[in-house]
């Protein structure tokens, strides 16, 4: 039986991507093992363009691959492969490059390459016009099903490459989408994660025209599911209809994250942005009315060109005023052949690690405030994993909840909602008994 090994780099969208590719060579008869097993006939690496540090880490494990075991094939996919495919075909060993489409073809294009004549095959990378249908039923190793509704983007935000690696916005069918919830749910998996590159955009390119929130509605109505959690939202694409999902649906989690980027109305004109920060105080305004406990989590980009520590303590007073519960802080990376990269103002290394450091603090500091109003409070936990002595699950709220114990029986909890109340919280989650 062959072998094949995956590395996966970047979003939630990757790694659903890479485990539908797994699905395809596990069809094929391939057997999954660890990258780093230099007995592995394919290695797949499925590549990240979004900073640059993204794109040296892709040829860095391009190169790992190789050095592992010289004779295997090695297929490079992904948003670095569709922006980059000369570099990524260029680099010692690699047999077959092809980006974020005609991923469902990977094994047969393996099959047509002469093992003989080591070269490298770059699969065509033209623009894709429709939804590429991967469906992934099993995610092995983990609790939760990750669903792929939507991909690519129409935004063309000044900073970034995805619309060029990923194609312009485009929607998967509310009839397999609702047929891939019915087999992920059959597999017992009680909480399903929609992704999307652009997932607020979802079903504006249908006929006719649907929307994320009917989605979910409709996802909702299907037996079988427990838990649905929305992935990334912008701001301007939440809508009421959403909002009541989150606040009445008790299968729709309590968390949304929501990409803020900056809190400068300066910085957020020229990042081409859909909104301003008086547009995403009104929405987390009206969140916060109809849901006391959401989580929110939010994108933060440090370093943007033009970015003065003016600009950046608005944007730094704007966050803690919000008050998210965790924050997830980037530092801006110029890339080619983005308007953003041609800017002026460009700002220091030492400025973007010294922004990033404090705002990584003022995560900290909100992450504890939010997770002490769960103190005394009984929740529901998603176990991820657990031992003899310890269980970590999430809430609907996406928090950490840690479950100290020695009863024998807590591996038998991973994949199971369990009832804790809590007892004990600090800025990495909180901690409790099982009721």
């Amino acid at each position: 039986m062959k072998r094949v090994a995956f590395h996966t780099l970047g979003c939630k969208v990757n790694q659903y991507d890479t485990d539908a590719i797994a699905a395809k060579f596990k069809a094929h008869g391939y057997q999954l093992t660890e990258f780093d097993d230099p007995s592995a006939d394919v290695y797949v690496i499925n590549t990240c363009t979004v900073t640059n540090t993204s794109d040296r880490k892709s040829r860095q494990m391009i190169r790992r691959a190789h050095k592992t075991n010289e004779r295997a094939k090695i297929v490079v996919v992904g948003c670095f492969a569709q922006t980059s495919p000369e570099q990524a075909s260029a680099i010692s060993g690699v047999s077959l490059v092809v980006g974020t489409e005609d991923r469902g073809r990977i094994v047969d294009l393996l099959d047509t390459l002469d093992s003989e004549k080591p070269h490298s095959v770059v699969e065509n990378l033209g623009p894709t016009m429709e939804f590429e249908e991967l469906p992934v039923v099993e995610f092995e190793g983990k609790t939760r099903g990750f669903l792929k509704i939507q991909d690519g983007c129409n935004q063309f935000c000044s900073y970034c490459k995805v619309p060029y690696a990923r194609g312009l916005s485009r929607s998967r069918t509310k009839q397999n989408v609702l047929e891939q919830v019915r087999q992920i749910t059959d597999q017992r998996y009680p909480e399903i994660v929609l992704t999307g590159v652009h997932l607020g955009g979802y079903g504006r390119d249908l006929n006719p025209e649907y929307s994320l929130s009917r989605i979910i509605h409709d996802i909702t109505e299907l037996d079988g599911v427990t838990r649905v959690r929305i992935g990334s939202v912008d701001p301007n694409e939440i809508d009421s209809r959403l909002l009541d999902l989150v606040a009445n649906n008790p299968k729709v989690c309590r968390h949304l994250h929501i990409p803020l980027q900056s809190g400068s109305d300066i910085i957020l004109t020229q990042m081409r942005r859909k909104y301003l920060t008086r547009d995403f105080q009104a929405v987390v305004d009206r969140i916060r009315n109809q849901v006391a406990t959401v989580g929110l989590t939010t994108d933060v980009i440090v370093g943007f060109p033009g970015e003065t520590e003016q600009l950046f303590s608005e944007t730094y007073d704007f966050i803690r005023n919000i008050g998210f519960s965790r924050l997830h802080v980037f530092k801006y990376s110029p890339r080619a052949g983005t308007k953003a990269a041609s800017f002026t103002g460009q700002v220091s290394s030492e400025e973007k690690d010294q922004r990033s450091a404090a705002l990584l603090k003022l995560s900290d500091m909100m992450a504890d405030t939010f997770h002490q109003q769960f103190m005394g409070k009984t929740v529901d936990v998603l176990v991820e994993q657990a031992d003899q002595e310890c269980a970590v699950g999430l809430t609907g709220e996406y928090v950490r909840v840690s479950i100290p114990t020695n009863l024998k029986s807590s591996p038998e909890w991973v994949g199971d909602i369990i009832s804790v109340k809590i007892n004990q919280t600090d800025c990495s989650g909180i901690a409790g008994i099982p009721n």
